[in-house]
């Protein structure tokens, strides 16, 4: 058979083409599209995703509507801006979806240049729920608008898991300022869990009744209180660190600075639910240094609150001392068994008991110690160093590790005194020096 030059020719030719094709198809990548700065504001009606490539910039008050879900990726930057007083707000039937990780915590913060960040750069994050509140209607102070609550206790807003935020906390009205995290009628079907607010200008935590039931918890150099509870919060709290700077405290006339601080509702009526959460597992610190004079107790408890509190640690020179039952109603809850204490040491102040049932706080059953020298509690040696991350874990053998009381149902089962015992549960998601952090 006689094949021609032509035929030869066109074979090689394609030969070579599907050679060519087959090295382009193993030597190279689809292009990766590049990371964009993304200004959001509005509303977000539909499920969205914030992608961890990109940087956020919030401008003012930025809502997600019932019905939309917000999801954001592990490692994903968001910033406020200060001009608009930027905030997240969640409303009751909306949810975000922030679940970040250990090496990739989901980071929202101010957006001044590193060196130059305060409290009070941005709003802060707030949730909305459906769950049970004693106010109706009930809307957060400064904006005003979005109503939340309503009698669906195990409501479920999302996930909050591994999730920073730092320098909020700007007024929306005078001495008004927003919280780091607000959780407003928030259900127990929500998860909030390994959250830190640093640097905010008024409170770290602030619940507005609900049932929902957080968990690791870090409130770090706040100005205001680090964890304030209101309008028939039922929810349970467990380890938790309130880290005080003592030069940093609300110079409002209206307020002063507390570890923990709770009401009823602003004027201690009956109202129902009434606030009867519960905390086990907290320690309160004030760093070392002379207190500003307008911090106060590291419980202040008033206006008709049932607020419960177990294996917690209070150490530092509040001026009025350890724990506060302050106003008659809130004593006599707590003779009536409507709120319990137990396994608390307070030590470093005046005054362990600044108000309340000295007889029955002092009753050997709970195993309370007021009035107790820091250094015999075996606490690590920078535990109240003022730069850096402050020493956490208790030193072997410390008193803190085994002083606790057996906790009511529905907490993890521990005797420790105090947010941690042999594990570090701050590890690789914080951060304590957010000023200098480059974003």
């Amino acid at each position: 058979m006689k094949l021609s030059l032509n035929f030869f020719s066109v074979l090689f030719l394609a030969i070579g083409l599907i050679v060519t094709s087959c090295n382009r198809d193993e030597d190279t990548t689809d292009p990766i599209e590049p990371g964009k700065d993304l200004t959001i504001k509005g509303s977000i009606t539909s499920n969205t995703t914030w992608a961890a490539k990109n940087k956020y910039l919030l401008e003012g008050f930025v809502y997600v509507e019932a019905g939309a879900t917000l999801t954001i990726e592990p490692g994903t930057i968001i910033k406020g801006d200060k001009a608009t007083k930027a905030t997240l707000i969640i409303k009751p039937g909306a949810k975000i979806i922030a679940e970040g990780t250990v090496t990739k915590p989901i980071v929202f913060t101010s957006n001044q240049a590193k060196g130059s960040r305060n409290l009070g750069d941005w709003g802060g994050v707030i949730v909305l729920g459906k769950a049970k509140v004693n106010k109706n209607p009930a809307t957060i102070e400064g904006e005003n608008i979005s109503t939340f609550g309503g009698d669906a206790d195990n409501d479920n807003s999302g996930i909050i898991k591994y999730v920073r935020i730092e320098f909020g906390g700007i007024a929306f009205e005078t001495d008004k300022e927003v919280n780091g995290l607000t959780l407003g009628g928030v259900g127990s079907g929500t998860v909030i869990d390994f959250v830190q607010v640093s640097h905010n200008g008024d409170d770290g935590f602030e619940w507005f009744g609900g049932s929902v039931n957080p968990k690791h918890l870090i409130s770090y150099k706040n100005i205001d209180d680090d964890f304030d509870t209101d309008w028939g919060f039922s929810g349970l709290v467990q380890y938790g660190l309130s880290f005080r700077d003592p030069k940093v405290a609300d110079q409002c006339t209206c307020s002063d600075s507390n570890g923990f601080e709770s009401d009823n509702d602003a004027a201690g009526s009956d109202a129902t639910p009434q606030t009867n959460c519960k905390f086990a597992n907290i320690s309160i610190i004030i760093g070392e240094g002379t207190p500003d004079a307008k911090f106060r107790s590291g419980f202040r408890l008033r206006r008709n609150s049932a607020l419960s509190a177990y294996n917690c640690l209070v150490v530092g020179a509040f001026p009025k001392g350890g724990i506060e039952l302050q106003d008659a109603p809130t004593q006599a809850l707590f003779v009536a068994d409507k709120s319990d204490f137990r396994g608390l040491i307070m030590a470093g102040m005046v005054k362990g008991i600044v108000a309340g049932d000295e007889a029955k706080l002092k009753d050997a059953a709970r195993k309370n110690m007021f009035g107790i020298d820091p250094s015999t509690l075996g606490l690590n040696a920078t535990y109240n160093a003022v730069s850096g991350k402050p020493g956490l874990l208790p030193k072997s053998g410390s008193l803190l590790l085994t002083s606790g009381v057996t906790l009511p149902s529905g907490f993890e089962a521990n005797t420790t005194v105090g947010a941690f015992s042999t594990t570090d549960w701050t590890e690789g998601w914080t951060n304590f020096d957010a000023q200098n952090t480059d974003y």
